[in-house]
């Protein structure tokens, strides 16, 4: 990775968070709420507000992570979480026209996955997953150091699998907390840390849910690492003992002496891994 500066733009529900990347820092750091309930062009100019205090004529490429689906190859973004008035956005083409570099998008948990890979903890990593857990379960994929996307960019949807008598995301991210306890993350949380035991034994049931998540990704993908990022993540000492109880019932016990599990201590990760589209396109 050389120090070209490429603009990497992480657009949520609420807010844009832009950067301009050089090598391995953000130079330049800029927000803005975006207009959620406007039409898409009102959201545009949000976005175009944050770039266009970065841009620089030396700035080699753009790159946008989006919570939404992506047609990577044509640029197009559909039905994007919280904005809806993006139901089918031709991101790539509107960037890139206005200006004149060329211009990556893909889905956030990818993003997050490359801002990992580049940046973070999975720098020297040939093989990974990045696994948020927020309000979903989302991942993003590297194989032999390039991302996996699939076909649709639709790889690494292992909140969708089935499991006990829903799918994983039911139970392995936040919504367990309002699924089976109709409470939220954030309230048990501040419990547990008080020392209630009934919030202790929810998170230590969250830990096994996640702990059959992440043997599910072991026998699918067989990474060396898998990094934990989200809200969620937060909480990981509350949770970590009957997560790894889980996940040392892997069949192959072998497998398990090269396998790494950490929590992400990256800043600015969706800035960083949009960013890091470009680089995963050159490699």
């Amino acid at each position: 990775m050389n120090t070209q500066q490429i603009i990497g733009i992480d657009l949520g529900g609420t807010q844009v968070r832009a950067g301009l990347v050089e090598g391995q820092r953000i130079t330049h750091l800029v927000s803005g709420l975006i207009p959620a309930g406007g039409n898409e062009q009102e959201v545009l100019e949000a976005l175009y507000l944050q770039v266009d205090a970065l841009m620089q004529p030396t700035t080699r490429a753009i790159g946008i992570g989006v919570p939404s689906v992506v047609d990577v190859e044509e640029g197009i973004v559909y039905d994007v979480q919280n904005i809806p008035s993006w139901k089918e956005v031709h991101l790539r083409s509107m960037m890139e026209e206005r200006y004149h570099i060329p211009v990556y998008v893909n889905n956030d948990a990818n993003c997050f996955a490359l801002g990992e890979k580049y940046f973070g903890q999975g720098r020297g990593v040939h093989s990974m997953v990045g696994l948020t857990i927020g309000t979903g379960l989302g991942s993003g994929i590297i194989i032999h150091d390039k991302l996996y996307e699939g076909i649709n960019c639709g790889a690494g949807e292992f909140g969708e699998v089935a499991y006990l008598d829903h799918n994983y995301e039911y139970f392995a991210s936040g919504q367990f907390f309002r699924n089976c306890y109709d409470t939220t993350g954030e309230k048990v949380f501040g419990q547990a840390v008080a020392g209630d035991k009934e919030a202790l034994a929810i998170f230590e049931s969250f830990g096994i849910h996640l702990g059959n998540a992440v043997k599910m990704i072991l026998y699918a993908y067989d990474p060396e690492l898998i990094i934990l990022g989200g809200s969620i993540s937060q909480s990981y000492e509350l949770f970590q003992e009957s997560m790894w109880r889980s996940i040392r019932r892997f069949t192959y016990q072998k497998s398990l002496e090269k396998f790494r599990l950490v929590v992400s201590e990256l800043e600015s990760c969706g800035v960083l891994g949009a960013a890091a589209l470009y680089y995963d396109k050159q490699h």
